[in-house]
């Protein structure tokens, strides 16, 4: 596939409309983008704990490829060791009744994926709130736990999901964000001559957060300041160092002032060089009509 459009979640993109990609290049989306806009892409990439299970365990593996950070599968006899070896069947209950265990059904899947807390410093955690919390009252028990959490994913098939470093063989994790990771696998996979960029905005046009999931499930809330971009700016910039073959599109929302829209001073060695150039969602869609 010669084009590849990597959809981020800024709020940029919200009334941009991605139906048409599929008919001109690969479409790879980000982290909770599948809630509203999984027709529209062709694959999915997330690399935060609580992210991840969350698609895996609404089944979107399933259905799509996805790739994700550090998702090694273990056969399910060593659920009971890594698991239940570390405390009691009845604590392990007590602690799921708390949401500090998430997982799907086990059913007869033969291989799982697990991340997160230690058990048994949770139930330590659990017994000291329930002693501090006389009536026992559920929620405000939930409020003391480490909101820290166990997730296991129990595999089902047919099955898509694969680890990021399944891409390539010298890969090494660098602990990208997810936009960079999905533009890095994309290279990979896809080897386009052309990378389109909506929706990663980097930065925020105000002094509220930039992400059009800000305020749900395992996003910060809206009313959070801009998330610093000085990363994510670093880790695009590597991917233009080692992709200099690919020409890279920033599709800005328009052409104005407004920070979302100028272009990025960091990246100025790589537009100089053509590596990554500029364009507003008008002019995309312009561009796509002559294809």
């Amino acid at each position: 596939m010669d084009k590849v459009f990597l959809i981020g979640n800024g709020k940029s993109r919200k009334d941009f409309d991605l139906t048409p990609l599929k008919k001109y290049g690969r479409v790879y989306g980000c982290n909770a983008i599948w809630r509203d806009e999984l027709d529209k892409i062709d694959v999915l990439t997330a690399v935060d704990n609580g992210v991840i299970h969350e698609i895996y365990h609404n089944g979107i593996a399933n259905k799509i490829p996805c790739w994700f950070r550090n998702w090694t599968k273990v056969p399910s006899p060593m659920y009971e060791s890594l698991v239940q070896g570390m405390l009691g069947k009845q604590e392990l209950e007590e602690l799921k009744d708390y949401d500090v265990v998430t997982e799907n059904d086990r059913g007869t899947s033969q291989e799982f994926v697990m991340h997160g807390a230690n058990l048994a410093g949770q139930v330590k955690i659990l017994k000291n709130a329930q002693k501090e919390t006389p009536r026992g009252d559920r929620e405000i028990i939930k409020k003391k736990i480490n909101h820290s959490s166990l997730y296991v994913s129990w595999i089902k098939e047919p099955d898509y999901s694969k680890d990021i470093r399944e891409c390539w063989s010298e890969y090494k994790d660098h602990g990208w964000a997810c936009g960079a990771s999905a533009g890095f696998v994309a290279c990979k996979e896809e080897k386009p001559t052309e990378v389109y960029l909506i929706g990663h905005d980097l930065v925020s046009d105000d002094d509220k957060v930039n992400n059009l999931f800000a305020g749900t499930k395992h996003y910060v809330a809206k009313e959070n300041g801009p998330t610093p971009h000085v990363n994510w700016v670093g880790q695009w910039y590597d991917l233009f160092a080692w992709n200099q073959n690919i020409k890279f599109f920033k599709v800005n929302k328009e052409d104005n002032e407004l920070p979302t829209n100028q272009p990025m001073k960091e990246w100025a060695t790589w537009a100089d060089k053509g590596v990554i150039s500029y364009m507003t969602q008008a002019q995309l869609l312009d561009k796509m009509s002559k294809w």
